[in-house]
């Protein structure tokens, strides 16, 4: 009979969440691997998924912080004078990000004991939000080894995340999905051998669709927040621009956020309200009809004011992966994976003649589209398979156990196919 793999105890924000599908790819590809996971979902989530118990913060259990803190505190006073020290010398960049960091801090304390009792060998947190904050206080109070990730939105929203560096600083490793979150943690003084590029991944390859004989009008598709970060009242003004230069089109744009109403309004003083459907959120399964249905996919991602930014979104390497030609700006890490003239095109935002020239090419020219098509498919297939890169990160936690302990370690999972 064969021994019980390490137990790797993953902490996310929320899980599952239907907007964050990469993270459950990623679980799908460790269960594969025959990873033994032990997951909780500090913020909502819960339930099952494919099987595998999700434990849910019940947020009801923060009351007994007013006797958990004590006992804790009297067992690491240390970290205690840490934590107030920070609230009392530092102001949190946001009120989310306190809370999130709250959420984290409150979750440590009150599974303290539990993972005391049943420890994992590993804990790795996938945010570098309320996550990291609960393995590292856990860490702190009870010297549990962990990794950690950290994305855009911990590195870049306002500056990043409240206690990011300390956060990070005693992790075992930080994974991060893109290079330029690799150099961003590079720049905050993490010693290179521990900053980590892994990419996210599909968990199976789509059919590369035909391309369609005749592309007129064209289907054009965003799929993304309705947030600044987005761009998106850039895109309408590319719609107008379309419109103007009598380029025949029809768009949808997939997803919801705050901006809805006032994009929506913007759609109708530009005269393209006509032409751009806005679909509100829909499940993945329905993105992927909309793939299906669109012959591009246009992202315009900018620098939000906040700093707040884009890594390379999952639905470009998705739209790459089914035969949808890309046109991005450059903003952020997608030039990672859309190289202009190759396997995509790279147009700034602030140049909406360019993009009617671009588009309006993909119309006509089909070796000029089949070329991008399967560049970008090659891309794809050589970077963004779940299951390699899921292969990857148990390489470090691995390596992480087998570094920790002078004792040869058993295997904690079945060797990749």
């Amino acid at each position: 009979m064969s021994a019980t793999p390490p137990v790797i105890a993953y902490l996310f924000t929320t899980f599952p969440k239907s907007t964050e599908t990469f993270l459950q790819r990623e679980i799908i590809a460790m269960k594969q691997h025959g990873v033994n996971l032990r997951i909780y979902s500090l913020w909502g989530g819960g339930g099952t998924f494919r099987g595998l118990p999700v434990a849910s913060f019940n947020k009801w259990r923060l009351l007994t912080l007013f006797w958990m803190i004590p006992t804790e505190s009297w067992r690491r006073p240390e970290v205690l004078r840490q934590l107030l020290r920070g609230l009392f010398t530092r102001r949190a960049p946001s009120w989310l990000n306190f809370w999130e960091n709250m959420l984290g801090a409150g979750f440590a304390c009150i599974y303290a004991r539990e993972f005391r009792r049943n420890p994992p060998a590993l804990i790795h947190a996938a945010w570098g939000g309320a996550p990291a904050t609960a393995a590292w206080l856990l860490w702190r109070l009870d010297g549990h080894r962990y990794s950690a990730a950290a994305h855009a939105y911990d590195l870049y929203e306002h500056g990043g995340d409240w206690w990011l560096d300390e956060k990070l600083s005693p992790a075992a490793f930080v994974h991060t999905s893109t290079e330029m979150g690799r150099r961003s943690l590079l720049d905050r003084g993490l010693p290179p051998d521990r900053a980590v590029c892994i990419r996210r991944g599909l968990d199976r390859m789509p059919s590369l669709k035909p391309l369609r004989a005749s592309r007129a009008p064209l289907h054009l598709v965003c799929v993304a927040r309705l947030v600044e970060k987005k761009g998106l009242d850039h895109q309408l003004r590319i719609y107008a621009a379309l419109q103007a230069a009598g380029v025949p089109f029809a768009a949808r744009i997939v997803g919801d956020g705050p901006l809805r109403a006032e994009l929506e309004r913007l759609a109708g003083q530009l005269g393209v309200a006509g032409r751009v459907t806005f679909t509100g959120h829909l499940p993945q399964h329905e993105v992927w009809t909309q793939l299906a249905w669109a012959d591009a996919l246009l992202h315009t991602g900018v620098i939000a004011p906040s700093g707040d930014r884009d890594g390379l979104p999952n639905v470009i390497p998705e739209a790459m992966a089914a035969g949808v030609v890309v046109v991005t700006s450059p903003a952020a890490a997608t030039t990672e994976a859309i190289t202009q003239g190759i396997s995509g095109y790279v147009i700034p935002v602030d140049q909406p003649s360019d993009w009617v020239s671009a588009i309006k090419r993909l119309s006509h020219d089909d070796a000029f589209a089949e070329k991008l098509r399967a560049a970008a498919r090659r891309w794809v297939e050589e970077n963004f398979d779940a299951h390699r890169n899921a292969r990857r990160l148990l390489g470090h936690f691995e390596r992480t156990l087998a570094a920790a302990d002078p004792e040869p370690k058993r295997p904690m999972a079945a060797a990749a196919p």
